[in-house]
Parts: structure tokens; C-alpha cells; sequence
């Protein structure tokens, strides 16, 4: 399967999710919004896959898919090979139990008028797993986990910094002892200085607790640190599959390309010397997306079949798969 894993514990195959806006006054609906147009991907037991892309080409969207909090418009998502695409009801309830979610805003993501020892215990309350004592032991050990001292549990969240913050948003997802978790830029928001004590955190977690991440991010350097494999969006599309090494070293796809040549080098004279490459133009719209090759329209090597023919994800060497008609 295009873009599989060893062990395939997510899949997806041709994931799409469609927007449809309101009705005009004339009674016509817009051309609808294709956030996510035909993802492949899987994701292995204990691997951490990177999603990549730039604002708006629709890696938090899939993320959403992936937990059902958006519906898929077609395609299907497997997880521990069974399909959940129509989940409902219990199977569904069993689903969520397994998979969860780490969001971006550690101070939108914790209720503020909870304490949170009670944020941190509600997904066991829902899920009828602990009451009373055993609910407050099982608290204390997840607080204790991720580096919290448990007698914290009274406080509430505007009494913790952005990065304790996270830690309990952490301590929340870890409550039902999940499979995978879905990292929607999960330290974005945090301090330079915080953000490698979170990595570690959950890269120790993966280690212990036999984890899987979608780790999904904007930032390059931070994905290069976490993950495995990667897997770069573009327009609501994947463009690129690899072996985090492989991308790095040499990427297959211009789009590729831009974005490690725009990460910051340590050394400033390396900086200096090296080739940046600027992409021209904007983003094109998701309700209108161009003919061909989605990403002609700013690449700088395109030919006139680009224009004209979508190219399909190909796997170009052991274990690269790449969308390019130029690239091999």
C-alpha cells in the first residue's frame, strides 16, 4: 500500500474532506472546500509519523479526520485493521479510547473552571474506568508522569505556565492509556526553551508506553528531532513520503526542497552560502484548486505536462514516494 508502515496500526486510503458552504441568495451553493484531497498514508506501532506543510494545506484537518471530529467526505481510515470510517456508538466510543489528541493551545485546550486533577481525570470519568479514590490515584500517577508534583492537582490551569500546561494536556491524553496520539503542532505555542523538555517528554513516553504519533507541525527542525518518517502536504495533498533521513538529505519534490532550504542553519557562514529558494505566489485556493499538478503554479521547474496532468504518488526509490513527473 502507497505510503505504508511495518505493522500498520493507522491507515488511510484516499482520506478526502470536503467543505460545503451556505447557500447564496440566488440558491447556489459554493464550490466546495477540499481541506483533504486523496490522502494515503500509515502510520506503524511505536513510529512517529511528521505531517508537514504550510498554513492551510490541510494537515490539522486530516488530524480531525483521523478522531472523527470532522466526518470524511470518501476514502477510509483503519486502525489495529479493523475500519472505523462509519464508526458509531460503542465501536466508535472504543475507537476514541484508543486514539487521542494533543492540541495545539495548552491554554485553550484545559477548561478553566476545572481544576485540573479534574481535567486530567475526566476522559476515566467518561469512559466509566474510575471513580472516587481510584480516580484520585490514578491522577496523582499521571501528574507524577509527566514531571508534575500531584498535590498540584487542586490548582487550576491559570495558576500553571504554557509549559506545565502541556504537560497536563499530556497527563489527559496518556488517562486511557491510548495507542496513538494525534499532535496538532503541540509545542507551537510554547517557549524555544520549553519546547525540547516536551519533545523528550513525549519521545520518553513512546519508549515506555509503546506509542504511536501523528505528529503534525509547521516547523521542520521540530519534526526532524521526533519523527521517523515524513510526510509533506500540500494543497490538501501528500507530495512526499520518507524516511525522516532520506527527505532531508535529498528531497524528491521541489515543494520539498523550499521548505529545508528556508530552515535556519546554526553556523552563519554555512547560512550565508547556501542556496535559498523562494517560492512566487500565493497559495492557491483550496475551493480552486489548479488543473495538473497541484503545485505548478509556484514551481520553479514546471513544463507544460504539469499543467495538464495530476502526477501520482510513486514510490521513486525503497521507500520514497514522491508526486513529481520531473523527479526520479
Amino acid at each position: 500500500m502507497t505510503g505504508g508502515a511495518p505493522g500498520e496500526l493507522l491507515g488511510l486510503t484516499d482520506l478526502a474532506v470536503h467543505f460545503t458552504g451556505r447557500r447564496n441568495w440566488r440558491g447556489r451553493y459554493p464550490p466546495p472546500v477540499r481541506a483533504v484531497d486523496g490522502v494515503t498514508l500509515a502510520v506503524g506501532h511505536r513510529e512517529t509519523l511528521g505531517l508537514v506543510g504550510e498554513s492551510g494545506c490541510g494537515k490539522s484537518t486530516l488530524g480531525n479526520a483521523v478522531l472523527r471530529l470532522v466526518r470524511p467526505t470518501a476514502g477510509q481510515v483503519r486502525f489495529d485493521g479493523r475500519d472505523v470510517t462509519a464508526a458509531t456508538g460503542d465501536e466508535l466510543r472504543v475507537f476514541r479510547r484508543n486514539v487521542q489528541m494533543i492540541f495545539q493551545d495548552p491554554y485553550s485546550a484545559l477548561n478553566p473552571k476545572l481544576k485540573v486533577g479534574e481535567s486530567v481525570g475526566e476522559p476515566l470519568l467518561a469512559h466509566g474506568l474510575a471513580d472516587g479514590e481510584a480516580l484520585g490515584r490514578q491522577v496523582n500517577e499521571l501528574l507524577d508522569l509527566v514531571g508534575l508534583p500531584p498535590e498540584r492537582a487542586t490548582r487550576y490551569p491559570h495558576e500553571f505556565s504554557g509549559g506545565q500546561r502541556q504537560r497536563l494536556v499530556i497527563a489527559r491524553a496518556l488517562a486511557l492509556r491510548p495507542k496513538l496520539i494525534v499532535c496538532d503542532e503541540p509545542v507551537s505555542a510554547l517557549d524555544v526553551s520549553i519546547r525540547s523538555q516536551i519533545l523528550n517528554l513525549l519521545m520518553e513516553f513512546q519508549q515506555r508506553l509503546g506509542l504511536s504519533y501523528l505528529f503534525i507541525s509547521h516547523d521542520l527542525s521540530v519534526v526532524r528531532h521526533i519523527s521517523h518518517r515524513v510526510a509533506v502536504m500540500y494543497l490538501g495533498r501528500v507530495v512526499e513520503l520518507a524516511p525522516r533521513d532520506n527527505l532531508f538529505r535529498e528531497p524528491l519534490h521541489p515543494y520539498t526542497e523550499a521548505l529545508i532550504s528556508a530552515i535556519p542553519l546554526p553556523d552563519p557562514i554555512q547560512q550565508r552560502k547556501r542556496h535559498r529558494i523562494i517560492l512566487k505566489g500565493e497559495l492557491p485556493k483550496p475551493t480552486a484548486p489548479p488543473p495538473g499538478c497541484p503545485f505548478h503554479t509556484r514551481c520553479p521547474i514546471a513544463q507544460p505536462m504539469c499543467r495538464e496532468k495530476v502526477p501520482p504518488l510513486e514510490e521513486k526509490r525503497s521507500g520514497h514516494w514522491a508526486a513529481c513527473h520531473l523527479r526520479n
